[in-house]
């Protein structure tokens, strides 16, 4: 195998690894978008475009001289035999041909797969971080929601309290007017029977100075 063709085949053993390592459950989206967010990849991406853009032209070439290569031993192989050794040679050129076409095609797929990949992987991530603020931002709202059902639920306790206690005052007062009405009742006929009294004492008077007098008078006439 050239040493072309030989980077290429160690690019598509990279290729194969790294597919591995993405697809396999060895880190969470969140890690590995964590890891393409790092200083030295951050760097790098400034311009990944244009290396992509570059691997896939000297791929796509790649590929090309295979099929270029392909073409021309399958056509000498379809020719009448030749010498034996002639033969085991296209035979030989055609097979490495076709390696290098399987070796080349794969490596520019793997390539697209793995950019899309990263791609997924990033939005993942932004999904799963999306996901986790409106999880807290619902958690958070929530408490509020429930601490404003406390407060209101301690609210109408207060409320309830305070209406009890009003009615244990307006009983209290209702209990002291009915005294103070018993009392004012009860000095009322007190009075009614001083009255009473003094009118019966007035009569008597009257009658005990009619008594004297007309006892005056027969004395007088004896």
């Amino acid at each position: 195998m050239s040493l072309q063709w030989t980077i290429i085949a160690t690019f598509l053993y990279a290729e194969i690894a790294f597919v591995l390592l993405l697809t396999l459950p060895i880190a969470s989206p969140a890690r590995w978008n964590k890891f393409f967010k790092s200083k030295f990849l951050a760097y790098i991406s400034g311009q990944a475009s244009i290396y992509f853009v570059v691997l896939i032209g000297v791929l796509i070439l790649c590929l090309l001289d295979a099929i270029r290569e392909m073409q021309k031993y399958s056509n000498i192989e379809s020719t009448d035999h030749q010498h034996l050794d002639a033969e085991m040679q296209g035979n030989m050129r055609l097979f490495r041909a076709q390696r290098n076409f399987y070796i080349s095609g794969i490596a520019l797929f793997l390539l697209v797969v793995i950019r899309r990949l990263i791609q997924m992987i990033c939005e993942l991530a932004g999904l799963y971080a999306q996901s986790e603020a409106n999880f807290r931002q619902a958690q958070s709202a929530t408490v509020a929601a429930k601490t404003l059902l406390e407060k209101q639920g301690a609210g109408d306790e207060v409320a309830k309290k305070d209406i009890e206690d009003l009615r244990g005052q307006i009983l209290l007062l209702e209990k002291e007017l009915a005294k103070e009405k018993k009392d004012k009742e009860a000095v009322k006929s007190q009075a009614e029977s001083l009255n009473r009294e003094y009118d019966r004492l007035t009569e008597e008077h009257s009658k005990l100075q009619k008594k004297i007098t007309i006892a005056g008078g027969d004395k007088k006439d004896n």
